[in-house]
């Protein structure tokens, strides 16, 4: 499972939360528990005069000049070194403590970065502690010269907890970091907490699906490692810019890297990330721009269909611009098991998860607002090369679990010593950037097939998919539209396409009978065309049939 460990921002009438209720708390507890024993943290190498010990790479000075091309080569330098971690090195007081107790933590809004200079962004740090139990160290970039950020118990009130701020070492560090931007000092657009994990919002404010610096081994038949973001550089903004720079070394047994994410808070926020990666042995499975979210029950999957809501999830499909054009939705499942597909592809023009869905009707959710959600498009710039999207979906009873993850693997083996680099645009918000000028998949329902009023005498799935957009409303009504279905295996029947009027679109239908002797996932691809010209975007699906034993016919008794 993928740990989800932000704190919720929610737009209700009694006002706004950063930090989840009592209510939420539970909700909040299970996600940060999935960290524990999971992320493998990092060794501390300062920007400072003194460096980790275990390090033999040449810092700056204090005061002296940082750039990005410095930070690569630090981290290309750490690389050639043995991985050292620091995991657990806290004051007693910190180690162990209750949920309750590091809920009593809060940055004091009077300490915030750049409160009294003349900027549009503000940043305020997060505490250790909990499980967040490696040090993590920032610094303040001005004028290209760095300065460490001296952890100080006067920028935190302790609250009612037992711990004493004036009993910390001054050398503690920090756990990460959140902004502002000035059209409001309450509520985040970004924060980084949490191995290498970060969350940023576009105009709806609210908070939603993660993304990561790196991804390594998921869902391979062994652990999975989490790399960890382990020192951060601050840039302080220039007086009117709406642009915040933030850069961050990355460590782990297997690999390090640099950062530079430039930040532009919007109707959509935009991200332009840079990355420079530096394994220190082979991977088997590398994620680059790796993203993770949550998807519990939906219209087109009910397995845990038994919550009072209709729909739990923070995104609803995974969207591909491919490198020759193609435009592809596949709607996102909850599995009975592990799950896992990679779709190939050359110097893919885009990939996301995205929340389509934001009718709040159908997940009628006024805590958490899931029709708010962001969705997260990714926009490579220049030539990724040959890989695959790779998705993952492991099964869920529980919405505090993060279970869906998709990221870019690079076909070329993955081996120590190499520069690989990679930049790219992460677009938050509600709708990306770009989007298929073609019809779009609104919706995907599935059921029991056959027809009804008939006795069926054989188990067969319905699949439904609403299109909508493009050209479809501009169709004759004879125009004869057709819809253009594959499947790797079973029969295709009861297959048709017609208007919609209620979405003004097209309502593609069909039933796909799986063979009685295999089990095996059936891969489906769904498109409408006319005179062989597509008008959609095309709906990708994978489906596993049941057992035969749960293959149930449901036959009504007057039925003969």
């Amino acid at each position: 499972m993928q740990p989800n460990l932000f704190p919720e921002q929610r737009n209700v009438n009694r006002g706004t939360r950063l930090i989840p209720s009592s209510v939420e708390a539970k909700s909040y507890r299970g996600r940060l528990q999935r960290m524990v024993g999971s992320v493998l943290l990092t060794c501390s190498v300062l920007l400072s005069l003194s460096a980790c010990a275990a390090s033999k790479a040449n810092t700056p000075q204090e005061g002296e000049a940082f750039s990005y091309a410095w930070l690569k080569g630090y981290a290309h330098t750490l690389a050639s070194e043995s991985y050292v971690s620091h995991k657990g090195e806290l004051p007693k007081s910190l180690q162990g403590m209750s949920w309750d107790d590091y809920q009593q933590f809060h940055y004091k809004k009077k300490a915030a970065m750049w409160r009294e200079d003349d900027s549009e962004f503000r940043a305020e740090l997060f505490h250790l502690g909990l499980y967040f139990d490696t040090p993590v160290h920032i610094y303040e970039l001005d004028g290209g010269k760095a300065e460490l950020i001296e952890y100080s118990p006067s920028m935190f009130d302790y609250g009612k907890s037992k711990v004493k701020g004036s009993q910390m070492p001054k050398d503690l560090g920090f756990a990460g970091f959140r902004m502002q931007f000035n059209t409001d000092w309450q509520r985040d657009v970004v924060a980084f907490l949490g191995a290498s994990y970060f969350r940023a919002v576009g105009q709806e404010m609210q908070y939603g699906l993660s993304a990561r610096g790196l991804a390594i081994d998921t869902a391979l038949p062994k652990p999975e490692e989490f790399p960890m973001f382990t020192h951060f550089w601050l840039e302080k903004p220039q007086p009117g810019s709406n642009i915040a720079t933030v850069y961050a070394l990355l460590d782990s047994p297997s690999v390090t890297g640099a950062y530079r994410f430039d930040i532009e808070p919007g109707e959509r926020l935009k991200m332009k990330v840079d990355v420079a990666i530096y394994p220190r042995k082979a991977i088997e499975r590398l994620g680059v721009a790796p993203l993770t979210s949550m998807y519990m029950v939906g219209e087109n999957d009910r397995r845990t269909g038994y919550d009072w809501r209709q729909e739990i999830h923070d995104t609803d499909g995974l969207a591909m611009h491919t490198g020759n054009g193609e435009w592809i939705w596949r709607p996102l499942a909850n599995p009975s098991n592990l799950r896992f597909n990679a779709y190939s592809d050359e110097n893919p023009k885009g990939f996301g998860l995205l929340q389509r869905d934001r009718n709040f009707d159908h997940y009628q959710d006024d805590g958490v607002f899931y029709e708010k959600r962001p969705s997260l498009w990714i926009e490579p710039t220049g030539n990724w090369g040959k890989g695959s999207v790779q998705l993952v979906e492991i099964p869920t009873l529980d919405e505090t679990f993060d279970n869906i993850v998709a990221f870019w693997n690079p076909a070329e083996p993955i081996l120590p010593g190499q520069e690989l680099l990679y930049s790219y645009n992460m677009y938050w918000g509600g709708i990306p950037p770009v989007q298929s000028p073609r019809a779009r998949v609104v919706d995907t329902f599935t059921g029991l097939g056959g027809v009804v009023g008939q006795k069926r005498k054989y188990y067969s799935k319905r699949f439904v998919i609403d299109f909508a957009g493009g050209s479809l409303p501009m169709l004759g009504k004879d125009t004869q539209v057709k819809a253009v279905i594959s499947t790797s295996q079973g029969r295709v029947e009861i297959e048709s396409a017609r208007p919609l009027a209620s979405i003004n679109g097209y309502r593609a239908m069909f039933d796909i009978v799986p063979p009685e002797d295999s089990l095996e996932p059936i891969n489906l691809r769904v498109y409408l065309e006319v005179e062989g010209q597509p008008l959609t975007e095309t709906w990708m699906y994978q489906w596993t049939p049941p057992p035969m034993d749960d293959r149930e016919l449901h036959n009504a008794g007057h039925l003969q």
